[in-house]
């Protein structure tokens, strides 16, 4: 049943860092009841009080209490880390609610750092080539996608961008354009505070982010044929 995100509990943090300590299924479950009161419910209110807010903001962004969150339990099936628990909680809305979708906006509730994001994060091929033509053939539009950003006070994240031009991209010059197309993601993100959490703020914060960022999904969406 949905609820109204009120904060998460003052324990969240601490419950983190003591789960990244003992990383054990038996502690876990002894403090099974801590880890849904202070972290996992409050962040399914979360999930389904940001998803009204943002179809009522028109952003075409969705989720719910069971698709959206990613589980706290790692998939160590093909890692040398064999280390059962996440030290972080995530989760992902999408204009059609699952994690499958492109044009998404994603938070994360963490010991390291606590953020937000909106992306199109590693698209596949087609719509990458489609978005690196986009830039090559239509400056203008990306060049206002990218003061629109600024001005809300947003920039493309270049973590991971290739070091050469991709194959049929050589001859673009402008260093701006050059740069953009050698991305192989197209994100923006939002740090805030860890104390933020514990108060329904939070919401309005990441709404507000939200909001900034609409340009980038409005930008890939009309590529991919789908805006409005």
């Amino acid at each position: 049943m949905a609820g109204v995100f009120k904060g998460f509990g003052q324990k969240a943090i601490p419950f983190l860092k003591a789960l990244d300590f003992h990383q054990s299924r038996e502690w876990f479950q002894e403090n099974r009841a801590l880890y849904e009161s202070e972290l996992h419910e409050p962040f399914c209110d979360l999930v389904e009080t940001l998803s009204e807010r943002f179809q009522a903001a028109g952003l075409g962004l969705r989720g719910d209490r069971k698709k959206s969150l990613f589980r706290i339990n790692r998939d160590v099936r093909f890692s040398k880390d064999k280390r059962p628990y996440n030290q972080h909680l995530s989760a992902i809305l999408s204009p059609d609610g699952t994690k499958m979708e492109q044009g998404v906006f994603f938070v994360y509730i963490g010991v390291d750092r606590c953020f937000a994001g909106v992306a199109w994060w590693q698209p596949g091929s087609e719509l990458l080539q489609a978005m690196r033509k986009a830039i090559m053939t239509k400056p203008v539009a990306f060049r206002a996608l990218v003061a629109a950003l600024k001005k809300a006070g947003l920039e493309l994240d270049t973590e991971g961008c290739l070091k050469r031009a991709p194959r049929g991209f050589e001859d673009v010059t402008d260093a701006d354009l050059a740069q953009a197309i050698r991305n192989r993601h197209f994100a923006v993100r939002h740090n805030f505070d860890p104390a933020t959490i514990h108060t329904p703020a939070l919401v309005d914060d990441l709404v507000d982010f939200t909001i900034r960022a609409k340009p980038l999904l409005d930008w890939g969406r009309a590529i991919q044929g789908k805006a409005g």
